[in-house]
């Protein structure tokens, strides 16, 4: 398997992850320098290292206790980066339907990620996972 091959694998494997609501198994996909930056203004947003990340991903997989599904549409990768163009779907807390659409950009290191750039529709992440709060 060429790395390229690996690391779209690698891509699949973390959103698997994050569909089945596996918060070890998430933070693992990190190399121990990796990143997650969440773009945008919400509460939610910013630059969060693997510790951070673990302790995020719990949370955040809480708000939906049904689960949080990942379909992933596409995946192009080009040297260390998959690009993923993907759409979540599940029930949050409050009683919401969520249906996210993202743009993924992942950076990987022998298997891991070491940069994770995640753009969504942020009006939508403050109106259900954040109830309307803004920062």
């Amino acid at each position: 398997m060429s790395e390229i091959e690996r690391n779209k694998q690698c891509a699949r494997d973390l959103f698997a992850a994050i569909s089945r609501g596996d918060a070890q198994a998430i933070a693992d996909s990190y190399a121990e320098d990796g990143v997650l930056q969440t773009m945008g203004h919400t509460p939610i947003s910013g630059r969060y290292d693997r510790n951070q990340i673990r302790a995020a991903a719990a949370g955040v997989l809480d708000a939906f206790p049904q689960g949080l599904e990942f379909t992933l549409h596409t995946l192009t990768a080009e040297e260390d980066r998959v690009a993923v163009e993907a759409e979540s779907l599940g029930t949050h807390v409050s009683g919401k339907t969520y249906n996210n659409h993202y743009h993924f950009l992942l950076r990987f290191r022998d298997g891991k990620v070491v940069e994770m750039k995640e753009y969504m529709d942020t009006e939508l992440v403050t109106d259900i996972i954040c109830g309307g709060q803004r920062p």
